[in-house]
């Protein structure tokens, strides 16, 4: 099969590679469409950080996707070939020590699943038994193939508590950061969306963000979001979707006396943030790390999909045959386009 393998930094050579193999609990899948994500342009501009599971001995890009199954396992009774399925890029153990405290991102096992640049996946069978759903009829590749961040997000709202009539900043209009919109204004919160591009700002808007700051060098972007609170006392929640240091330092900044500051851009390994301690002492601002999904969130990802609320169509703004996987990465990451659909 023609798969999109990672060689070296921004390259990227479509080769030919074997078709996967599968055991007897697992799922053999026939890639219909992948969406590019900032893990992927992350890893095509820096190469695979050393704490992450992205990278393997040879790596495929992507985990993203939505498809048909091609062959399953004897013992897999829930999808049979034919079946058009999506999952979700890794599943929990369940019998870890995390798992039984119900904290599954934290899994000490998971399982993960890469490889979505590619005609077919194998899907392992964690991920079948608990993170694989058939897709409805009507309900396109394309939308459904956000189901993994849009688990992620919804995630990082539960997490961050976000409430009728906050107000609540996002730094980053990305694809997570604009998933951040819609669910915040679905929350009943006021949003106010910073990022670069002036176009990602528009999307925002689109998508029902009150406010949107454009982040320039003659901005002072902490004062400029305290500015659009009243009494200029700073955002009820306050969240970082880009991963950079110097941004999660301006996201605590920005948060209220007793406010919520949610940090989920992944940021480059070995880096650190200087926090002034009497925000958190004296202004008890409540600080926290948001990390991947769970199957509750995938669950609720998938059905909030297929109920047609979610504005996908935004989403996904560019489509393109997969021998353009180098084009496709390198729009990404020079902020074009929000996500792109691969079509093997």
């Amino acid at each position: 099969m023609k798969a999109a393998v990672f060689k070296d930094i921004e390259q990227v050579i479509l080769e030919d590679v074997p078709i996967p193999s599968i055991t007897d609990d697992e799922l053999l899948v026939k890639i219909n469409v992948a969406l590019t994500c900032g893990t992927d342009a992350k890893t095509f501009k820096r190469g695979p950080g050393k704490k992450t599971p992205y990278m393997q001995a040879i790596h495929i890009f992507g985990h993203e996707y939505a498809g048909v199954v091609e062959e399953a396992g004897n013992n897999v009774q829930q999808f049979s070939p034919g079946d058009r399925i999506v999952s979700a890029n890794s599943a929990p153990c369940g019998t870890c020590f995390y798992c039984k405290h119900s904290q599954f991102s934290l899994c000490d096992n998971l399982t993960w699943l890469w490889g979505t640049f590619a005609e077919f996946i194998k899907v392992p069978a964690p991920i079948v038994q608990k993170n694989t759903y058939k897709i409805p009829d009507g309900v396109p590749d394309k939308t459904i193939a956000l189901v993994e961040p849009l688990a992620c997000v919804l995630h990082g709202v539960e997490r961050t508590g976000i409430r009728i009539g906050d107000t609540v900043v996002i730094n980053g209009a990305g694809p997570i950061g604009l998933m951040y919109v819609v669910l915040a204004k679905m929350k009943g919160a006021r949003v106010i969306s910073t990022d670069l591009s002036e176009e990602r700002l528009g999307i925002a808007t689109e998508l029902g963000a009150d406010a949107t700051i454009a982040v320039t060098e003659d901005v002072d972007i902490v004062e400029a979001v305290k500015g659009l609170t009243e009494n200029n006392r700073g955002a009820d929640i306050a969240i970082e979707a880009v991963g950079a240091p110097a941004i999660w330092e301006n996201t605590i900044k920005m948060a209220r006396k007793g406010g919520v500051v949610n940090l989920f851009g992944g940021c480059p390994s070995g880096t650190s943030i200087s926090v002034d301690t009497s925000l958190i002492h004296y202004n008890e601002v409540e600080i926290k790390g948001v990390f991947h999904h769970t199957p509750l969130h995938v669950k609720g990802a998938f059905d909030l999909l297929v109920s047609g609320k979610f504005p996908a169509e935004k989403f996904v703004t560019h489509e393109m045959p997969l021998d353009r996987v180098n084009e496709a990465l390198a729009m990404i990451t020079s902020q074009q386009g929000i996500k792109i659909a691969l079509i093997p």
